[in-house]
């Protein structure tokens, strides 16, 4: 039981350094920090103030929501207590018989609270209303109005376009935890899987990647985040996806390819991210939607294939079963992209791959009888 305790303590501090070590999270956040910058360039993000309240968080954009209207009636609460007081209508100036206030009802500063709320919302109860014979009174209620409704349309603004943001559609977008190197039409491919939740689809899908890491060049300068292009084709080409079921993507490693000095016992001590993106056009939105994860080598698996999830029942219709989406099974795979190409016959010398604890893996003799687009 302790054995069990440590090694979960420690699976989960190595899981954390890892989130803190990658630059993109398999959710498509970037980790990174802005350090020494100038004071003045924060006020860059006033000067943008629409992006930067769409932007804020939930809670600080309800927060700005409720202060605005609430801070708003109080002024003008203010104000119009300040012209009842002028006018001499509150209750403690002693108004005569036959005076004529400014605002119908509005006594104290509680009732000036309420004018100002009824007058901005449009309530309109009857118990106040506004006399004809104070201007500064007929000034105040157009400012009001005016404000009112600048408030109005950009908190309203605001929260259609937080709830519309193409965000939210990337999180029915999802990749596979880890990526897979077998071959696949006679060459040697990283491959990665990646599937459409809703049933909308995305218009003009691209599909790329970058491959980080840090290199030293001869003359000694060492560039940290070097980004090297990753190209990812499926069978109908790279461009303008049918992401109408899940697609596997795959690289295909080749003498132009970073992975191609990498082998089976060398993959997992290299220190590099590849970054996957997916753009396209959201169907029903008609807004512009990217989609990012990240690999680093520990979530690469050498020597194993994904498990097809498409099926067609009896009556001709098609399926996907997303229960073997994270599934994969040993295929004989060779040691290095080098003896792939160049040593024939040996990259048949084993179906074993390398494990990864994380992904579940099933036996090759027990696929069931799928039919793969």
């Amino acid at each position: 039981m302790v054995f069990g305790i440590r090694k979960r303590i420690h699976d989960h501090l190595v899981d954390r350094r890892i989130r803190r070590t990658r630059l993109v999270t398999k959710y498509g956040r970037c980790n990174i920090e802005f350090g020494n910058v100038k004071y003045g360039n924060h006020f860059a993000f006033l000067l943008d103030f629409w992006t930067t309240f769409v932007e804020f968080r939930w809670r600080f954009v309800l927060f700005f929501f409720i202060a605005s209207f609430t801070l708003s009636w109080f002024i003008f609460g203010l104000l119009w207590f300040w012209i009842a007081r002028n006018n001499g209508d509150l209750t403690w100036q002693n108004p005569s018989k036959g005076h004529i206030p400014c605002v119908d009802n509005v006594y104290n500063l509680i009732t000036a609270f309420l004018f100002s709320l009824e007058t901005q919302t449009s309530i309109g109860y009857g118990g106040r209303a506004i006399t004809p014979f104070c201007s500064g009174a007929v000034t105040l209620i157009i400012i009001q109005y005016l404000i009112g409704n600048i408030i109005n349309c950009f908190m309203c603004g605001v929260i259609l376009a937080k709830i519309s943001i193409p965000k939210k559609r990337a999180k029915t977008i999802t990749f596979s935890e880890m990526a897979v190197i077998c071959p696949k039409k006679d060459f040697l491919c990283l491959m990665i899987r990646v599937a459409n939740l809703r049933k909308t689809l995305m218009i003009g899908s691209q599909i790329y990647g970058k491959l980080l890491r840090t290199t030293i060049k001869p003359d000694g300068e060492t560039i940290i985040m070097d980004q090297v292009n990753i190209e990812f084709v499926v069978d109908a080409g790279k461009d303008n996806l049918f992401f109408v079921c899940p697609l596997t993507l795959y690289h295909v490693i080749d003498n132009t390819s970073p992975f191609f000095e990498m082998a089976v016992d060398t993959l997992h001590k290299q220190e590099f991210e590849l970054v996957v993106f997916l753009d396209g056009t959201t169907e029903s939105t008609n807004s512009a939607c990217q989609v990012r994860t990240s690999f680093i080598p520990q979530e690469i698996m050498w020597g194993y294939n994904f498990l097809p999830i498409i099926s067609r029942n009896k009556e001709g219709k098609y399926r996907v079963n997303f229960s073997n989406f994270s599934k994969v099974v040993p295929v004989a795979t060779a040691h290095c992209a080098y003896c792939f190409h160049n040593m024939k016959g040996h990259h048949l010398h084993t179906i074993d791959g390398i494990d990864n604890g994380e992904f579940e893996v099933i036996d090759n003799l027990e696929q069931p009888n799928m039919t793969k687009m």
